[in-house]
């Protein structure tokens, strides 16, 4: 196992360099750029609404035939100082060698835009997300286990397949989409006006007693939370039911049975550990996406500022410190997530082996 897992941290090296060398390729052809945003800025100019043309460099040379669309007339020597500004007086191979070099050193750098550490203004982001995925995890495993193991227990029945049926059509549905429509419904839209629109809390916050708070921070989350379980709790009782009904047709099943244990003693002293290992073994992975890969739109829908928040604002002003400062730490999260997972499947059970084959 010693031999497995050095190899998986060895393998994450390339995958991590990979994955960020083709995303700092694809932003050099990508339209705008921070020296850009700044001229459209001084021109006052929309900066959502510029350009057609291919990332930061439009052209050659500077003044006359400016690299940047909208800096005729303006000072050379002032371009000049805005590329260094940015890092931008590089070129990109040295740029991203020295973004790498940082980056192992977990030294991210500051925001353009936000006169902030790259690091800062993910710790003050995090709590939101954190509240989002934890309480999603929650819901959607309280909900999904239970419900998945009925289905499998009364697979084919009437409850299995309206259960089915309302789970997919939860499912094919965004979760964008259906807070839009809670919105509409709840907050004020055109129907009720229950629940708040914005924030994580209300801005009396700080002026309320403890149970108030409570209730104030679960109030807030309700729609966001009710939105953002549906995709994670279709797939978790799928999952869940279809890995009970693999198991409930298994051989010690029957031979329970023939022992004379009733159908408790043989769902839940047999087939349940068994059955549950594969959800299990993903629960890391659960975790990281429902932290960070699935709240971005809730998080905008909802006015919540969070890491999605963050991370959508950070791309759409070409902040590039924040924009890649995230994908380096998700990345990289994301592949030590992926190596716990196998460790757990072997911990679970140990007949799995991972020496026997290649990774």
């Amino acid at each position: 196992m010693g031999a497995y897992i050095l190899r998986r941290l060895l393998l994450m090296i390339p995958t991590l360099v990979g994955i960020m060398a083709i995303s700092f390729l694809v932003v050099q052809f990508a339209p705008g750029g921070p020296v850009e945003q700044v001229i459209a800025q001084l021109q006052g100019q929309d900066t959502g609404d510029r350009l057609s043309g291919g990332g930061d460099v439009l052209g050659q040379g500077g003044g006359e035939e400016s690299r940047y669309r909208g800096a005729q007339g303006l000072d050379p020597e002032f371009i000049k100082k805005l590329e260094q500004q940015f890092g931008f007086d590089k070129p990109p191979l040295t740029r991203f060698l020295d973004m790498m070099w940082n980056y192992i050193r977990f030294d991210f750098g500051e925001s353009f835009f936000r006169n902030t550490s790259v690091i800062g203004l993910i710790g003050e982001k995090l709590p939101v997300s954190i509240s989002l995925g934890f309480w999603i995890l929650v819901v959607s495993y309280l909900i999904s286990i239970p419900l998945g193991i009925r289905k499998a227990v009364k697979d084919g029945s009437t409850f299995d397949v309206w259960t089915s049926g309302i789970i997919v059509v939860g499912y094919a549905v965004p979760s964008f989409l259906f807070g839009i429509l809670l919105i509409v419904l709840f907050a004020g839209g055109s129907f009720f006006d229950w629940f708040p629109l914005r924030g994580l809390v209300s801005d009396n916050f700080s002026e309320l007693s403890w149970w108030e708070k409570i209730l104030d921070y679960f109030w807030h989350l309700t729609l966001p939370l009710i939105a953002l379980s549906l995709s994670a709790f279709a797939t978790t009782t799928l999952l869940t039911k279809n890995s009970f009904i693999d198991e409930i047709k298994k051989q010690y099943v029957v031979t329970a049975r023939a022992k004379g244990l009733n159908e408790r003693q043989v769902l839940y002293g047999h087939v349940f550990r068994n059955a549950m290992l594969i959800v299990i073994a993903g629960f890391p992975g659960a975790f990281i996406s429902a932290f960070f890969t699935g709240s971005l739109l809730i998080e905008n829908i909802f006015s919540l500022d969070g890491l999605g928040r963050l991370s959508y604002l950070a791309v759409v002003n070409r902040d590039y410190p924040i924009v890649f400062g995230t994908l380096y730490i998700f990345s990289l999260i994301g592949l030590v997530v992926a190596l716990i997972s196998d460790l757990i499947y072997t911990w679970i059970d140990p007949r799995i082996d991972f020496e026997r084959r290649d990774v």
